[in-house]
């Protein structure tokens, strides 16, 4: 996958038609994206690449991000004849990784990933048990961020072997790391370290699914 500074680049390409003759500047792709040019330089500063944005971006244009994250020329785009795939997109719904999070309405959208990227789902056959959400608040930084868009596999409910699950609770809807401990009970863990571990009997919580990815191989 490419860098975030990659990314800008091949974006100045794409924009530089719109704009010209004046040359292409960082602030131009922080505008387009409509990210505040602070937070543009500390992302690609951190290396933190704007899924949602990019994802805007190539939507109003009719271009596929998989053009964007895997380094295809601008000159290719339109012949491009690249395979994707569906999975659901609950894009009101906001996991936290902080303070708990409620959904009174699920609205589900197609979110069109590349076929490179469906081996980290699990393959194929796994796609129907997929579905992606978004993070919000930041216990399980640098592991995932605010605005991050994970993909959870629904099927996979068995904590016996821990692993990033998430969770819904009395407080909410949550990523977090869960471990079984000896005595039954759940450790649930915040990869942040500012944040104290949770021991939760069984019953205290529900596992939803399993966090497979999120753009990205998860640990």
């Amino acid at each position: 996958m490419n860098s975030f500074t990659d990314i800008v680049e091949e974006i100045k390409s794409i924009i530089s038609a719109e704009i010209a003759p004046k040359k292409v500047f960082d602030k131009d792709v922080a505008a387009v994206l409509g990210i505040s040019q602070m937070n543009f330089a500390t992302m690609k500063k951190r290396d933190k690449i704007p899924f949602n944005e990019l994802l805007d971006f190539c939507a109003k244009r009719s271009l596929s991000i998989n053009w964007l994250l895997y380094g295809q020329s601008p000159e290719s785009l339109v012949d491009a004849t690249n395979k994707f795939y569906i999975v659901k997109y609950f894009n009101d719904i906001n996991a936290s990784a902080g303070g708990g999070s409620d959904v009174e309405f699920e609205e589900v959208e197609e979110l069109e990933i590349p076929e490179q990227f469906v081996f980290m789902l699990g393959g194929e056959k796994e796609l129907k048990n997929i579905e992606a959400i978004n993070v919000s608040g930041d216990s399980m930084e640098p592991t995932f961020s605010y605005n991050d868009i994970v993909f959870i596999n629904r099927s996979k409910t068995d904590v016996n072997r821990g692993g990033i699950f998430t969770i819904r609770t009395e407080g909410g809807l949550f990523i977090k790391r869960v471990h079984k401990r000896i005595d039954g009970k759940l450790d649930v863990i915040s990869d942040n370290s500012v944040y104290d571990k949770q021991i939760l009997a069984p019953n205290e919580l529900e596992i939803v699914g399993r966090v497979v990815s999120r753009f990205g191989d998860v640990d």
